[in-house]
């Protein structure tokens, strides 16, 4: 991990957008050797990983159980192969696992199961549990007067589910300062757009109606990811960061097409988004 300060460099921020791409390509290379699971997703949250596992969380790849390390909690975890491309990438596990997604004893299933690959903070699956999850982690620290805090990815999708809204009066009760949740904002599901099947606007005031401190962020802007991290943190009030993103970033063919959110590339497709990506 890369300590932070108020502003990126551009040199840094060079070196941010570098290190997306490679996880980006990972995306694909993984998909395309399962022959399954889901790009659009994945894509689309790469900035977003990349800031945090380079420039945010505290932790110690080489000592996974450090006791102060920050704990990332995944609860759309259909979208672990950019999770499974970071933590390869920060030096968690080898790369060589990567190209074992989705294979059978392979510790990189298509949902991130707790205790099979270091880093790996919780089991994910049916969705809507996440917030749930870091909830109950984000109290146990406070009370245990533990400095760790808690970051809990989750969908846009996953906010048609009522235990999620019970998480966030959860969080508010509790005044759980030491949690920050952000919510992929990428408008699709399996089904559609977000908006057709069970609309979610005016998000951000629906949230806000919880006492939750809520800010929204271009999530392919680096400097933005970071700042508003950085403000979060300090908050004295449990957040969520609604990051806007294009699903399917940076592949042309799978940008805004919810048709990808779990539809793996064949071959030739994959070589398609490789060589754009490179030359991006």
């Amino acid at each position: 991990m890369t300590s932070s300060s108020d502003k990126l460099s551009s040199d840094r921020i060079s070196q941010l957008k570098d290190l997306a791409r490679e996880a980006r390509i990972k995306v694909i290379e993984m998909l395309e050797k399962a022959e399954s699971g889901h790009p659009a997703g994945s894509l689309g949250m790469a900035d977003v990983f990349t800031v945090l596992y380079f420039q945010v969380l505290k932790y110690q790849a080489n000592n996974p159980s450090w006791p102060q390390r920050d704990y990332l909690l995944l609860s759309n975890g259909h979208i672990c192969p950019i999770l499974y491309a970071l933590l390869n990438m920060v030096g968690f596990f080898p790369a060589i696992e990567l190209n074992s997604l989705r294979k059978i004893n392979s510790r990189l299933q298509g949902h991130p199961q707790l205790g099979s690959l270091p880093g790996i903070e919780n089991s994910s699956g049916p969705l809507g549990q996440g917030i749930s999850q870091a909830c109950g982690l984000a109290l146990a620290l406070k009370r245990d007067n533990k400095k760790n805090r808690v970051f809990c990815i989750t969908s846009d999708g996953e906010h048609q589910e009522g235990q999620t809204w019970e998480s966030y009066l959860f969080a508010a009760k509790y005044q759980l300062d030491n949690l920050t949740i952000i919510v992929d904002r990428n408008f699709i599901q399996i089904e559609g757009n977000t908006e057709k099947v069970m609309p979610l606007e005016t998000l951000r005031k629906k949230i806000e109606t919880f006492s939750i401190k809520t800010y929204e962020v271009d999530a392919h802007n680096l400097q933005q990811i970071f700042t508003v991290c950085e403000v979060a943190i300090q908050d004295q009030y449990p957040s969520v960061i609604i990051a806007n993103t294009i699903p399917g970033k940076g592949v042309d063919f799978m940008e805004n097409k919810h048709e990808w959110h779990g539809k793996a590339p064949d071959a030739s497709e994959a070589e398609q988004a490789i060589k754009q990506l490179k030359q991006s």
